[in-house]
């Protein structure tokens, strides 16, 4: 096996027991299966298992205890930071509970890192911001994509931000807008973002108006989390829609 396909092997066996821990498979305090029955469910060698088991165990999922093997760690240690864990666990049946604290999250972050935007933000940054809601437009006329344009927005923020901890998380909110945008959207009956009230936040960090900049962004994710929240009081039935969105999503 050449580097490239056991470097390939490797990450398809990690990604799919993180995702197997993630969505319940193995629960914490159980131990993995023996390397050689892993081996044997995926066609791979020990060195590709022992590998796989590294990487799960470097993102906190799994750690290597004395006559017990490999066994799965309590899901409060999981690094749900890591986008790689984050997309294992948006497999989940009924993932709106994490979507909606994902939401939670943004508003702790996203109107601040708007604020400083409009304190910080140099030519540049204030260009792929523009870049972006330029790509939403076109998405408005079927040019572009409207999921990717959207992200594409709140990403472009976050980097205007110009702090390095604001930054780090963009994979984090990544993979989590790439679920909760679709839900949100369908839950209001369209497509796409409403592009004038992503304009409102463009126009405020170009005046360098942090007020104005924060604002606009908390309204927007608090109009979010309340559609997702409306989501999970419809009961039973907006569960199985918001599933469905999810394996699509992937």
């Amino acid at each position: 096996m050449d580097r490239r396909n056991h470097s390939n092997l490797t990450t398809h066996v990690a990604s799919t027991i993180g995702q197997e821990i993630t969505t319940g498979t193995y629960e914490p305090g159980v131990a993995l299966p023996p390397e050689d029955h892993l081996g044997a469910k995926f066609g791979a060698s020990r060195t590709v298992i022992r590998e796989a088991v590294k990487m799960l165990t470097a993102k906190g999922l799994v750690d290597t205890r004395p006559r017990r093997g490999t066994v799965v760690r309590p899901e409060a240690d999981w690094n749900l930071a890591d986008p790689d864990i984050l997309e294992w666990f948006l497999h989940r049946k009924n993932v709106l509970p994490l979507i909606l604290e994902f939401a939670e999250v943004r508003l702790a972050i996203e109107p601040a890192a708007a604020a400083l935007a409009a304190q910080k933000a140099d030519e540049n940054s204030m260009s792929e911001i523009r870049e972006a809601l330029e790509r939403m437009k076109s998405a408005e006329r079927n040019e572009d994509d409207p999921l990717a344009s959207d992200i594409a927005f709140h990403v472009a923020v976050l980097k205007a931000a110009n702090n390095r901890f604001f930054w780090s998380l963009r994979f984090m909110v990544e993979v989590a807008l790439r679920f909760s945008i679709r839900i949100t959207n369908r839950r209001k009956g369209v497509e796409r973002a409403n592009v004038a009230d992503h304009e409102k936040i463009l126009n405020a960090i170009i005046a360098h108006d942090q007020q104005a900049a924060e604002a606009s962004m908390r309204s927007l994710i608090l109009e979010s989390k309340m559609l997702l929240y409306n989501a999970s009081e419809s009961g039973s039935q907006a569960r199985m829609d918001i599933d469905a969105e999810t394996a699509v999503a992937t």
